[in-house]
């Protein structure tokens, strides 16, 4: 069947649109005394703020940052203090998340329980009390590229005139338990206010890459990576379960209970793969335990494989439910699904019935393995 005309027109003008849009484009790269690019973007309390908005502050910090990054996270507070310490003196303080969210892998979600669009960062606003305006650029980035930043976190200062007056780090540690040794952000501000030049004008800057639009190959390789991985299923006894859930690895264990048969257990397979895509290059194994009579073994495999479950999947072969119910957990009332975070040594720091909500469980995950990389 052919297509009519207008269709075909249609079809190419979408294939160059796209190509257009995952073309390299050049990014800008600030020198000291350059202007400050001006901008005009969404915040996460739902307004809108430009250059303009912050003229009333003889100084101006852009700060570059996002939600997923561990390096960016271990700064939060950070820069929460040094908002609450120098907006007083006449500083203002600005935001923006410059990563596209279709660029960010579930891989590098390892230490966040958050991806960076605008909907997540009103999360982690929120969450922080952020004291100062958080901006998103993901959609075109254009702001980002007139800038330039290089990792996130990454500050800008700029004088009254809006002149670029230092950029770089906020400090020499990424580690937020370690005490600094040089303040770089703080001693640029203070020589500023004194109307002394910058004696450093320009440090680099650590932390993790920007997601560029067009720099989201890797992560569709990645899907297909994934998706090519072997799923299998293995019977376990009533004895092997208990060990399971003893944990006697150094792991936390996100365990499944669920069952072919089972609507809600089919819904939220998806997104605990998903989670598991996310957490698995750290101390996080995930787990699922089919509760389906042995004879269903060749159809629970079927449906695991669809949803390219390629964890530890397991099939108790036991005759007494019951008993499986009491062994896994005390608490479980006995229906599916049910949804476990068992910390090495065997305590339950989760536990959920029913349909588990993501971000309610990767919020726990990440509270037990921690958010920087200090933290492993």
């Amino acid at each position: 069947m052919s297509l009519p005309k207008h269709s075909i027109i249609l079809l190419v003008i979408c294939c160059l649109v796209f190509t257009v849009a995952a073309q390299e484009k050049p990014i800008n790269n600030l020198e000291i005394g350059d202007q400050a690019p001006p901008f005009d973007l969404p915040g996460t309390d739902g307004k809108n703020y430009s250059l303009n908005d912050f003229s009333e502050y003889p100084l101006l910090v852009v700060i570059f940052t996002c939600n997923h990054c561990p390096t960016a996270q271990a700064y939060e507070d950070k820069i929460i203090k040094i908002v609450e310490d120098y907006r007083l003196k006449g500083v203002g303080f600005v935001a923006i998340s410059p990563n596209d969210p279709n660029a960010v892998s579930l891989s590098e979600l390892g230490y966040s329980d958050l991806n960076d669009g605008l909907d997540d960062m009103k999360i982690r606003a929120k969450e922080k009390q952020y004291n100062f305006p958080y901006l998103y650029d993901g959609e075109t980035q254009a702001v980002s590229l007139e800038y330039g930043p290089v990792a996130t976190p990454h500050v800008f200062v700029f004088d009254q005139d809006r002149a670029l007056k230092y950029s770089g780090r906020i400090d020499d540690t990424e580690d937020p338990y370690v005490t600094p040794g040089n303040l770089d952000l703080i001693r640029a501000l203070d020589q500023l206010l004194d109307q002394k030049p910058v004696e450093t004008a320009r440090t680099k800057t650590f932390g993790c890459s920007i997601k560029w639009s067009w720099k989201n190959s890797w992560t569709e390789k990645l899907k297909q990576q994934w998706a090519e991985e072997p799923v299998t299923l293995e019977e376990m006894n009533l004895n092997q379960i208990r060990e399971l859930v003893a944990n006697s690895s150094e792991n936390y264990r996100l365990i499944n209970l669920w069952a072919t048969w089972c609507g809600p257990c089919l819904i939220e397979m998806p997104e605990l793969v998903n989670t598991d895509r996310m957490y698995r290059g750290r101390s996080f194994e995930f787990i699922t335990i089919s509760t389906d009579k042995p004879n269903k073994k060749a159809k629970a495999l079927q449906i695991l494989t669809k949803m390219e479950a390629a964890n530890q999947n397991y099939l108790y072969n036991g005759d007494d439910i019951y008993e499986l119910i009491e062994v896994i957990d005390k608490n479980w009332k006995g229906s599916l699904p049910y949804t476990l975070l068992i910390a090495p040594g065997g305590e339950i720091v989760f536990a959920n019935e029913g349909i588990v909500e993501p971000f309610e469980l990767r919020m726990e995950i990440v509270k037990n393995l921690g958010r920087y990389y200090a933290d492993d």
